[in-house]
């Protein structure tokens, strides 16, 4: 399995679920679509490890924007908000079905996350055999934190993109990261030193 690539292209035939629309899309949805579309595929591959289901899940969300889109524009935390939560029930949805937790898909490009997280604490890599319990820990983050986490150091986008995708501002992407990495040094056990949090801009 390979990693997920943020910068991947979007399949040719992705797309095919906008021409069933026997209606004109709003303009801002299409815009909206391109916007985010390379980030929705890479999280829900990064969660079921599935490339198909992955292109099945995105693809239900964007029909689903599409028949609500005016309610998607009104909703109160914003259309970012809801299209992020929309996409984390269908693949909290999928992994139900085929009887997986909703949690990472343990990934080359995960393993590689583990040194820059543990350096985030200040913590030396080599206090760790494994990855395993910095999976783990990962693994049982609060949803927003463990979120911010993923779409920072496992995905690889910066905290601007990271608050657009999830619909939050960059402090609150800010406050997640730093919760998170201070429960992971808690939870593996090692000392928490607060760092200058500007890493990731």
């Amino acid at each position: 399995m390979s990693a997920p690539n943020p910068d991947a292209p979007v399949p040719d035939d992705y797309g095919e679920h906008l021409a069933e629309v026997d209606y004109p899309l709003p303009p801002a949805l299409e815009a909206f679509h391109d916007l985010y579309v390379k980030a929705y595929l890479n999280y829900a591959f990064l969660m079921t490890g599935d490339k198909e289901a992955s292109l099945a899940i995105v693809r239900r969300c964007f029909s689903h924007l599409t028949l609500n889109w005016a309610h998607a524009l009104q909703f109160e935390d914003g259309t970012e908000a809801y299209a992020w939560a929309l996409l984390k029930s269908r693949v909290d949805n999928h992994l139900r079905m085929i009887g997986l937790p909703a949690q990472i898909v343990e990934t080359a490009a995960f393993q590689r996350t583990a040194r820059s997280i543990l350096e985030s604490v200040r913590c030396k890599f080599e206090v760790m055999e494994t990855s395993l319990g910095l999976y783990t820990a990962i693994a049982e983050l609060p949803e927003r934190q463990f979120d911010a986490v993923v779409l920072l150091y496992v995905l690889g986008y910066p905290s601007a993109r990271v608050a657009d995708i999830m619909g939050v501002t960059k402090d609150t992407v800010r406050s997640h990261r730093h919760l998170a990495r201070r429960r992971i040094a808690r939870k593996l056990g090692l000392p928490w030193t607060a760092v200058h949090d500007q890493d990731k801009e």
